[in-house]
């Protein structure tokens, strides 16, 4: 029961800490660094959650699965936004799913290799995530234009939509956060499955 409970827990948490991974460019000229740093964060929480449900239940395909609670999870909870009046196109949800295939895969045919699963499987994760998600960004309504077309009167200073500045800080966001991501996706791999010597 502990084991299931945690499962859930850490979903949970990880689509709280995600929730907003969709809009890093939505009232900031960060634009780009909120990129890397969301897709660093992703791919850290997926991979330590699949990875300790993976290990836990020794069956591939629940990585998968984890990535689909963490997806259905953050819909819900994104409504938010179209309750408050923002097109149902905005309503960005990160992509775990396929990065979590390649975690499945990696288990799967490596013959349920521990030691496999932490190496390809993590580093697969680190080095697919922002660019699945990049992808995802390039299919939805542009949150910059939403921003102007749908303004919140009552937002602080700090959250007033300004022009980003693409390109300011380094020219590939998705080079960057897939480097980043695959250097540090092991590590968090080998936790999840740490984990599971409670």
């Amino acid at each position: 029961c502990t084991h299931y409970l945690f499962i859930v827990v850490v979903a949970v948490n990880s689509t709280l800490l995600t929730i907003n991974a969709g809009d890093y460019i939505f009232y900031t000229d960060w634009a780009w660094t909120s990129f890397v740093i969301f897709s660093i964060s992703q791919t850290l929480m997926l991979v330590v959650g699949a990875c300790y449900y993976l290990t836990f239940a020794g069956v591939p395909g629940t990585a998968t699965y984890y990535g689909l609670i963490m997806t259905v999870y953050t819909w819900v909870a994104k409504g938010a936004w179209f309750a408050l009046g923002y097109p149902y196109d905005f309503i960005v949800t990160p992509v775990w799913l396929p990065s979590a295939m390649l975690i499945d895969l990696a288990y799967w045919a490596t013959k349920k290799n521990k030691h496999s699963l932490i190496l390809f499987g993590g580093v697969m994760c680190g080095l697919s995530l922002p660019l699945f998600n990049m992808v995802n960004l390039i299919t939805v309504a542009d949150p910059l234009e939403t921003a102007f077309k749908y303004p919140r009167p009552t937002l602080p200073p700090y959250m007033t939509p300004i022009e980003p500045a693409v390109g300011k800080f380094y020219n590939s966001p998705v080079a960057l956060g897939a480097g980043a991501g695959a250097v540090l996706a092991p590590t968090m791999a080998a936790l999840g499955c740490k984990l599971n010597t409670w």
